[in-house]
């Protein structure tokens, strides 16, 4: 039995700051409502069947090979698109780390509703792959190794918690494996010029290469003026304002995720020198990068990784 958007009941969001992980196969009636959103990031990714999937005034419909990720905070619906007798998918919530909301942006519909409506058939294993493999890194215990993954054939799947730092960490990297996938310029076929994207794609895997216009350029076979003005009309940034935003991104993640120092930041992030990176830095996040580090080890204290 179908039932209206006012007919749905209010679904309860789990609590932020977890990784959960697990697939559903809904049924003609599945549909879930929440006026307030969720407080966490929701990944659906769509293996059978088709859903209906609306958070505030966008919308969109997911069919197999389709990834959606949606914001925390706005109001959402979904549910199995009327004259599917089923939709299959995989779902996450879990926190976004800082860096990916513009690997985002081109995806996004509005209201932080982000669509990667047809990933390339050749990902698409890949990302099923993930996240069962999400599944089981959220099962770990801590000791030997994670629990194997659930095999592929697996309609429904029970949703696994990750309770520990540990096995929170593995289990959102594998989520993010699955949002790199769904996004690389092979992998979708995300709005824009494929050599732009191929161009982001090199930056964002490498902030800290030396890249210039004339090597981008040529990396995606085109004159260093007509790369930077595409660059330019696609993006709304030039190729080197670009990359000094990835570099700073970059560097915001070893500062939070490793115990380098300041210096071999700047150096591991493409920066000359030390000044000119805390400069860049603090007008680009509000403080400098020991205070930045400083802020986001108190709210998670337990992702530093020890380097060595």
């Amino acid at each position: 039995m179908r039932v209206s958007a006012t007919d749905l009941r209010e679904t309860a969001a789990p609590p932020p700051g977890v990784v959960i992980v697990g697939r559903y196969d809904g049924q003609p009636d599945y549909a879930v409502r929440r006026t307030a959103g969720a407080p966490s990031w929701l990944l659906l990714w769509t293996e059978a069947g088709a859903g209906h999937v609306r958070q505030g005034g966008a919308g969109t419909v997911a069919g197999p090979g389709s990834l959606v990720l949606l914001a925390p905070g706005v109001r959402h619906t979904y549910r199995t698109a009327p004259d599917e007798e089923h939709w299959g998918l995989w779902w996450s919530h879990f926190m976004l780390r800082p860096g990916w909301e513009r690997r985002l942006r081109p995806y996004d519909l509005g209201s932080g509703c982000h669509v990667v409506p047809h990933v390339d058939p050749g990902a698409r294993p890949g990302i099923a792959a993930a996240l069962r493999q999400a599944h089981a890194d959220s099962r770990w215990t801590g000791a030997g190794a994670p629990p194997r993954p659930v095999s592929a054939t697996r309609r429904t799947v029970p949703a696994s918690v990750a309770t520990g730092p540990d096995a929170a960490a593995l289990a959102l990297g594998a989520v993010e494996r699955a949002l790199l996938l769904a996004t690389s310029p092979a992998g979708g076929t995300g709005p824009g010029d494929a050599r732009v994207r191929r161009a982001q794609a090199l930056i964002d895997a490498d902030p800290a290469a030396a890249h210039t216009v004339d090597s981008l350029a040529a990396a995606v076979a085109l004159s260093p003026s007509r790369f930077a003005h595409l660059f330019a009309q696609e993006t709304g940034s030039t190729p080197m304002r670009a990359l000094r935003e990835a570099r700073l991104r970059h560097a915001a993640c070893l500062l939070t995720s490793t115990e380098l120092t300041v210096a071999q930041v700047a150096a591991a992030s493409g920066f000359a020198g030390p000044f000119h990176f805390s400069h860049a830095f603090r007008a680009r996040y509000g403080s400098p990068p020991k205070a930045y580090r400083a802020a986001a080890g108190s709210d998670n204290p337990s992702s530093v990784i020890h380097s060595t």
